[in-house]
């Protein structure tokens, strides 16, 4: 496929670089929302470790090597994927866009990217999933106190078509963040965020008053379920045995539950540390990658998130192990700047500079990208 090839005289004017991305996303939208989408925690030291461990890595090209036909698909659980990309599930897209999740929700169902839905979605799961039709979906789930709820979640997605469930448990509690805190910026309190839980039978029945009454308590009630610290691995085996789909774990950074994931029944891992969000001097998620590859012997596909920016980005984590990898910012900003527009364009810019490297290095298949197509910088 040659994605690069196909252009849009129509969105000639959106920017084409991440940076020019953020800029303007920056111009366009208030201080809260924008350093909601772009801060993390404390210091920012775990974001800055995500984009500098893939400079530690080169690309190692050959040449002399036919590149006419690139092959960027994948397969992953029984389905074919045209690029190894997925949309990260990014919450409360409705400080960024009156379309929220809707939005990249279509962008991605065009371009074939499957795309995750955040639980934190202002849009319930049946709306986005209607919008999708067919397309691929996953959903997340942050694991709710009340088990009830959790089973609402999880038949919920099952019937709206979502094809996998993401756990994410590194934040059951939010990161000291500081440019919210400086904002005083918390945007679920005004019922962004909460489609998933005000459209949910169970979670309704729990409430005093219905959340149409009293948008406030009904979301400092959700937010207390989202609060989970007592979850444990007895609670994600129940999950795995409790939906026929696919379950991945989101939020993993080291080998040792990496390992402990797949012996309570995940069928996936996916290596993220929330964007450098949560923990603040953390591990950057491509420097671990490699080991949680080596834990689990290839028995299940893993991912990885945080820190992706470019092409090479993601070349560089496929062959260091990834099966595929999530975005997350570079599409926020797309959708803050031009709504679905912005998030396919910025799409497009990533799948054509991806196929552009992959055939400048020598290879016509994202499967010839191994452990051979990297020379450290050290070396």
């Amino acid at each position: 496929m040659k994605f690069y090839e196909s252009g849009d005289e129509g969105v000639a004017l959106l920017p084409v670089s991440y940076k020019d991305w953020e800029v303007k996303a920056k111009e366009i939208l208030a201080a809260g929302p924008f350093d909601y989408v772009n801060g993390g925690a404390g210091a920012g030291d775990t974001m800055r470790a995500n984009l500098e461990a893939f400079q530690k890595h080169h690309i190692h090209a050959r040449i002399c090597c036919d590149v006419s036909e690139r092959d960027l698909s994948i397969e992953l659980f029984g389905k074919e994927i045209p690029v190894p990309i997925m949309l990260a599930p990014i919450g409360v897209n409705s400080i960024l866009h009156p379309e929220a999740e809707v939005a990249p929700a279509k962008a991605a169902a065009k371009l074939g990217v499957p795309y995750i839905l955040s639980n934190v979605s202002t849009k319930s799961m049946e709306e986005v999933a209607e919008a999708m039709g067919d397309a691929l979906r996953w959903f997340q789930l942050y694991p709710p106190m009340d088990q009830e709820l959790t089973d609402s979640f999880l038949k919920r997605a099952e019937d709206a078509g979502y094809s996998a469930i993401v756990v994410t448990i590194d934040s059951t509690l939010l990161g000291w963040r500081e440019k919210d805190l400086n904002n005083k910026y918390l945007p679920f309190l005004s019922g962004e965020g909460m489609g998933n839980y005000f459209s949910d039978p169970v979670f309704r029945s729990k409430l005093e008053v219905p959340p149409e009454q009293d948008v406030k308590g009904a979301s400092k009630k959700a937010l207390e379920e989202g609060n989970n610290v007592t979850f444990t691995w007895k609670d994600f085996e129940y999950i795995c045995n409790k939906t026929s789909l696919p379950v991945l774990l989101k939020g993993v950074t080291h080998s040792d539950d990496a390992l402990l994931a797949f012996e309570h029944g995940a069928d996936g891992i996916i290596v993220s540390n929330h964007g450098g969000r949560q923990l603040d001097g953390g591990v950057a998620t491509l420097d671990v990658l490699p080991s949680i590859c080596e834990a689990v012997e290839n028995r299940i596909p893993v991912l990885l998130d945080s820190g992706i920016r470019r092409g090479a980005d993601i070349l560089k984590a496929i062959a260091l192990g990834a099966t595929a990898v999530l975005i997350g910012r570079p599409f926020a900003y797309g959708l803050a700047v031009a709504g679905q527009t912005g998030v396919a364009k910025v799409l497009e810019n990533l799948i054509a500079e991806t196929e552009l490297q992959l055939a400048i290095s020598g290879r016509s298949s994202i499967k010839e990208v191994d452990g051979l197509f990297l020379k450290r910088a050290d070396e």
